[in-house]
């Protein structure tokens, strides 16, 4: 089961990822900062109070299950579960090398990965079929989607948003990392989203928007949604990208970048985390 950390603690273990993401891409030299740093709360809330799950049973059927359909995000999804335990979080020095656990992208040959993802789009109808598989098991588990704001501009997202409520999955939490930049810039410039609050609840979604760099504030959304009967959550987390890193935040130039030996130092002493050895 997940042990429910406090709520002070829960921001220094979103710090902390934050501090992992950094190291692990610099010794890559791969991977995308900006909407990792971004989701640092969000995960942080997730692994360490809201789901039930065990590490040292992976694939334990009374599990909550938890999809990254923003999978470019792969690098905090990888920290986050190594200080939960499910695997050393030396192996986060293989990160995106050939024949690791660490892929590029969320692969499910990774302990606690319940889904492969990367291409965008595709979580949240993955995420409904399993809250109706679990409704059909008669298993009392929840399923957690984290999904961009840019990756709302995918079709298949609303084909599964219009789905949902018709089918009452209220296991079924979408979390939208809204964080307003993607890969080539401003969402808003380059295919506007907005308003995406009314978008959801005209779609019959229960709509709770959060600051997400509050961990707390999420927890409760996440609480708020478990009560919530006969139709599906979605969490709109406000963000910031690159979120605690100044030279990252709030520009696309850090949604895929290569940090070297010097951005690293500078960045973990921002964070005010040293680098785990």
């Amino acid at each position: 089961m997940a042990d429910s950390y406090p709520d002070e603690r829960l921001a220094e273990v979103a710090n902390e990822l934050r501090g992992m993401v950094v190291a692990t891409l610099c010794h890559t030299q791969a991977g995308h900062p900006g909407g990792s740093l971004s989701a640092a709360e969000i995960l942080t809330a997730l692994f360490f109070s809201v789901m039930r799950i065990d590490p040292h049973r992976p694939e334990w059927e009374e599990r909550d299950r938890f999809i990254l359909s923003k999978g470019h995000a792969a690098p905090v999804y990888y920290a986050a579960l190594a200080r939960r335990g499910y695997f050393p979080e030396e192996t986060l020095q293989t990160y995106d090398e050939l024949d690791s656990l660490l892929q590029a992208h969320p692969d499910m040959h990774c302990p606690g990965v319940d889904m492969s993802s990367g291409s965008l789009g595709q979580g949240l109808s993955v995420g409904l079929g399993m809250a109706l598989g679990l409704r059909l098991k008669a298993i009392d588990a929840r399923v957690f989607v984290v999904l961009g704001d840019g990756e709302l501009q995918e079709g298949q997202i609303w084909e599964a948003a219009m789905a949902a409520p018709k089918f009452g999955t209220d296991n079924l939490v979408a979390i939208v990392d809204d964080n307003h930049v993607q890969l080539m810039g401003d969402t808003q410039a380059i295919m506007p989203v907005d308003p995406i609050a009314e978008k959801w609840r005209a779609f019959n979604w229960n709509v709770i928007a959060v600051d997400g760099h509050d961990p707390a504030a999420i927890v409760a959304a996440c609480e708020a949604a478990r009560r919530t009967k006969g139709r599906p959550t979605v969490i709109l987390a406000h963000t910031v990208k690159g979120k605690g890193v100044s030279f990252m935040e709030n520009t696309h130039l850090w949604h895929s970048a290569t940090v070297t030996e010097d951005l690293k130092e500078k960045a973990l002493t921002e964070l005010c985390v040293r680098e785990v050895q």
